[in-house]
């Protein structure tokens, strides 16, 4: 279903928006091991900041055992001056690029590419730095998303995958597909399975009626067998039995316990926790997301993304976009300043090919 240009110029603006202010939002809190739920709200009550509408407050003098990631005097309310560069948006602009250079018929190997290209290697993390090492030592895809790589399901690749959602409005198979293209170059697995579910999600936001039908679309385009659409599944599950928003999460820790902070699989019940008990309304989602914990950054600008599609950029409330000022810190060659604008309406003219 082809959307009115207006509206789907809208809905991309509100993708990017959504996606940094939620990376912004999770920021300064991610550190899983140490951030988690509990920590997080006690922060959140310390700073007279519970019910989460905004995004986080300063520590307050004198805190001890609530120490914020280096950059919080950037991401926190009252500092917030243009976003932070952070590798969330990082992706999502080398994305862009990609697109813009190759077109649609990329290659993995053309991904590879860029990423020697355009990225510095010391703003590449887990998966993605191994996988670069791997390029830059002459090996090719698949292999350099299998040697020496204990990374691979982690989540690197998901949040790699938002702009073929993007480009792709209303048609979550293509957008899963392209995904799958970029993932393999550096995950395996439910880590490939991550970025497809997660850009099936953000083209199916555009057109589904709700909630519940994005993530139904997402598990359309993932192994039904798979870890991670059987975790998905138990999530809606435990949703739709009435269960509360902590409860399900406790439920859903425990059946993810071992695989660590930034695995997909955990990430993912978090993330569809956030969307369901979101309920739709942008600053719920978002603030639920980050306040389950993990990576609250990657898990916040993935929530942000999928919700600001929903409800557009002129429904995203202004304390959220005002104080990105429509700038971007990038580390991506080329991009450092670029206007949020810019970047939806470069999207827009992809996204429009597709229509």
């Amino acid at each position: 279903m082809a959307l009115p240009y207006e509206e789907l110029a809208d809905r991309i603006l509100g993708g990017w928006t959504g996606r940094i202010a939620g990376n912004m939002l999770g920021k300064p809190v991610e550190r899983g091991d140490h951030w988690t739920r509990e920590h997080i709200d006690a922060y959140l009550r310390l700073t007279d900041a519970l019910p989460l509408t905004d995004y986080l407050p300063p520590p307050p003098p004198g805190a001890t055992g609530f120490e914020l990631r280096p950059e919080w005097p950037r991401c926190v309310r009252g500092g917030i001056d243009g976003s932070c560069r952070d590798d969330d948006v990082d992706w999502s602009v080398l994305g862009l690029h990609l697109l813009e250079t190759h077109g649609f018929a990329f290659t993995t190997e053309q991904v590879g590419e860029e990423w020697l290209l355009r990225l510095p290697y010391l703003q590449t993390f887990t998966a993605e730095r191994v996988a670069y090492r791997n390029l830059a030592n002459g090996l090719r895809p698949p292999l350099t998303a299998t040697y020496d790589n204990p990374y691979q399901e982690w989540i690197g690749a998901l949040i790699r995958a938002d702009v073929y959602g993007w480009t792709c409005p209303g048609d979550p198979r293509r957008a899963a597909s392209l995904a799958r293209r970029d993932a393999v170059l550096s995950h395996t697995g439910n880590g490939v399975y991550g970025a497809m579910w997660a850009a099936a999600l953000i083209a199916a936001a555009f057109t589904a009626p709700d909630v519940r039908s994005v993530l139904e679309a997402g598990l359309e385009r993932i192994p039904a067998s798979s870890r991670l659409a059987r975790t998905v599944r138990g999530a809606i599950a435990l949703y739709e039995s009435g269960l509360g928003w902590s409860e399900a999460l406790d439920e859903l820790a425990e059946r993810t316990a071992g695989l660590g902070w930034i695995h997909t699989v955990p990430n993912a019940a978090v993330l569809t926790a956030g969307l369901l008990y979101g309920e739709g309304d942008f600053t719920r989602t978002i603030a639920l997301t980050v306040r389950g914990g993990l990576d609250t950054d990657s898990n916040g600008a993935t929530a942000g993304s999928v919700a600001g599609v929903m409800c557009g950029a002129a429904a995203i409330p202004p304390q959220w976009s005002e104080p990105l000022r429509d700038r971007v810190s990038s580390a991506v060659f080329g991009y450092d300043g670029v206007r949020i604008g810019e970047l939806a309406e470069r999207t827009l003219r992809l996204a429009t090919l597709t229509q």
